[in-house]
């Protein structure tokens, strides 16, 4: 048995800022990729993944019990296929900030929700903030607070345009340019990064109001404005605001960027031949790269492995 496949996600702009109600926009991308499969003999990796489907079964039947009118699972089918072995088996690295765990939640969502909103209804905003809700809960398990965005574009396979908390919509962005020199890119720190510890450390920052001000007149300033650059392909303008964005990631964000990026990270902003940016909530795992020519930014990376996600 094979379920359907599910793709991981780059939240390309938002991080952290979506908390207090910046504009956010996700994408998904298709390199990597999980789906719920069951096999006779596991591997060590399927054994671990197959463990974990037994307590996050045990975490849905209770909030199915707390929720009933929000989301309810065929338990019955879930905790037999699961005894049968069941488990997810992904490309998608953990702690990379790409959504290993949305992917999970949408596959297990997909298969055993009741009544499940499906993707080929007509997705009202009230069905998307619905699906958020309950993705948010389920993938709670995983990291202690969720948005549900991941899962939620993992489900979709669309590009997601976040307005604000109460405000998403599926979107589309300008199509690639796969000849154009421009590109988003993602580099690889080395590390893993651990979401809930990089989540805590912002929570603590927040009780600073000289950070709270930041945040609401740089940070989501310069976040709102890359969103809006982005959908409307206005590549100019978009890397004016992402050299600022980077530059106060930089001075604000220092815990959550890994301490041998902090040189690179700068070295950008100086030269303009890329920017640097959080993908998720940092502290390792890939960290989001912008240039408007791939070659020099390849150049000026040599020692680094370039993904690149998205061509202008």
């Amino acid at each position: 048995m094979k379920g359907p496949l599910f793709y991981s996600k780059i939240l390309l702009f938002g991080e952290y800022g979506i908390i207090k109600d910046s504009k956010g926009l996700s994408i998904p991308y298709n390199f990597f990729k999980g789906a719920l499969k069951t096999d006779d003999s596991l591997s060590e990796e399927a054994k671990k993944s197959n463990e974990s489907l037994k307590k996050f079964t045990a975490y849905l039947d209770k909030i199915a019990k707390e929720n009933p009118k929000l989301v309810s699972f065929d338990l019955e089918a879930l905790k037999k296929d699961v005894d049968k072995g069941m488990y997810f088996d992904s490309s998608i690295p953990q702690g990379y900030g790409v959504g290993s765990s949305g992917a999970l939640v949408a596959a297990i969502y997909d298969k055993y929700a009741k009544n499940k909103i499906t993707v080929l209804e007509n997705l009202t905003r009230a069905k998307l903030l619905k699906l958020k809700l309950i993705f948010g809960k389920m993938e709670s398990f995983f990291h202690g607070k969720s948005s549900g965005l991941d899962p939620l574009n993992s489900y979709l396979s669309l590009p997601i345009l976040i307005n604000s908390k109460d405000n998403i919509e599926s979107t589309s962005i300008p199509s690639q340019n796969t000849e154009g020199k421009g590109a988003v890119f993602l580099l690889d720190s080395g590390s893993t990064g651990e979401t809930a510890p990089m989540v805590q450390i912002f929570m603590e920052q927040m009780k600073n109001e000289g950070f709270r001000k930041m945040l609401k007149n740089q940070f989501i300033k310069h976040t709102d404005a890359c969103v809006e650059d982005f959908v409307n392909g206005n590549v100019k303008s978009l890397f004016g605001n992402l050299k600022q964005l980077s530059h106060v990631v930089l001075d604000n964000f220092k815990p959550m960027i890994p301490a041998k990026f902090h040189s690179l990270w700068k070295q950008g902003i100086d030269s303009n031949d890329y920017y640097l940016k959080l993908c998720g909530s940092g502290g390792g795992g890939y960290i989001l790269g912008f240039t408007e020519d791939i070659e020099k930014a390849k150049t000026a990376l040599k020692d680094y492995q370039l993904e690149v996600v998205y061509n202008f």
